[in-house]
C-alpha cells in the first residue's frame, strides 16, 4: 500500500533508509547495497528526492553524500511513516513535537538500535549504558572517534564486532570504550574529548543514565 501511494518501491526503501538513520549520510552505492535496488534506479529515486527537497547532497573525499533534510517542512510527519517513530500533538495548541529517540527508562533502546545489527549484537556483550556512532557515520569529525561505547562490556567481543562491521562498511572504523565510571568522571572534569562528543553531530542507539 505504502508502494503504491509514493509510487516506487526503491523510493520507500530510500526514505525508510534517510528516516531510520536521520544523522547519517550515503554514498550511493553503499545506498545500492542497503536496500538492494539496482543503482540506475537509486540515482533516478535520489534526483527525484533531492528536487523535492526531501534530502540534500554534499561532497566530501570526491564522493557525493546523501542525507534527509531535517529542515524539510514535512520531515515530521514523513518520519513518522518511514522511521516507527511517534509524533505528539500537544493539547494546547498545534506544535507537532517528536517524541520517539529521547531515551526513557521505559524505553532504554531507540528504533534504530532496534534495526541495527552492529547495535543488536553489542547489546549482547555486556551491560552497555551508552552506544553511539559519530565520525564517519554522521561525517563530523570533532570527537575523532566513530564509534563510541560506555559500559561493562567484553573488550574482545566488541573489538570482534568492529571488525566485522568494518567488512560491512568496507572502512576503517575507530571506536572508544569506557567503564561508566571514567566516563562520568571524563565529563566532569572536562576532557576534551568528552566535550568534543557533546557537540559533536552523533545517532545515540542508548542512553540510559543520561550520560550526554
Amino acid at each position: 500500500m505504502i508502494e503504491q501511494l509514493f509510487g516506487s518501491k526503491t523510493r520507500v526503501k530510500l526514505l525508510q533508509l534517510f528516516y531510520q538513520n536521520p544523522n547519517r549520510s550515503f554514498y550511493v552505492r553503499e545506498i545500492t547495497r542497503k536496500i538492494d535496488e539496482q543503482i540506475n534506479s537509486v540515482r533516478r529515486e535520489l534526483a527525484n528526492l533531492l528536487s523535492i527537497g526531501i534530502i540534500t547532497s554534499d561532497t566530501n573525499n570526491n564522493r557525493l553524500y546523501y542525507e534527509v533534510n531535517q529542515s524539510f517542512n514535512h520531515y515530521i510527519a514523513l518520519s513518522s511513516i518511514f522511521s516507527g517513530k511517534k509524533v505528539k500533538l500537544p493539547k494546547k495548541n498545534n506544535e507537532v513535537k517528536e517524541t520517539v529517540g529521547e531515551v526513557t527508562e521505559q524505553e532504554p533502546v531507540t528504533e534504530q538500535a532496534i534495526k541495527d545489527p552492529f547495535i543488536q549484537e553489542l547489546m549482547k556483550v555486556g551491560n552497555v549504558r551508552l552506544a553511539l556512532y559519530t565520525g564517519q557515520f554522521t561525517r563530523d569529525e570533532m570527537a575523532g572517534v566513530d564509534i563510541v561505547v560506555v559500559g561493562d562490556v567484553n573488550q574482545a567481543a566488541v573489538e570482534h564486532l568492529v571488525a566485522e562491521l568494518e567488512l560491512a562498511e568496507k572502512k576503517q572504523l575507530r571506536y572508544s570504550v569506557f567503564d561508566k565510571a571514567e566516563f562520568i568522571y571524563r565529563k566532569q572534569v572536562n576532557d576534551r574529548f568528552v566535550s568534543n562528543l557533546v557537540l559533536a553531530k552523533k545517532i545515540i542507539f542508548t542512553d540510559k543514565d543520561k550520560l550526554l
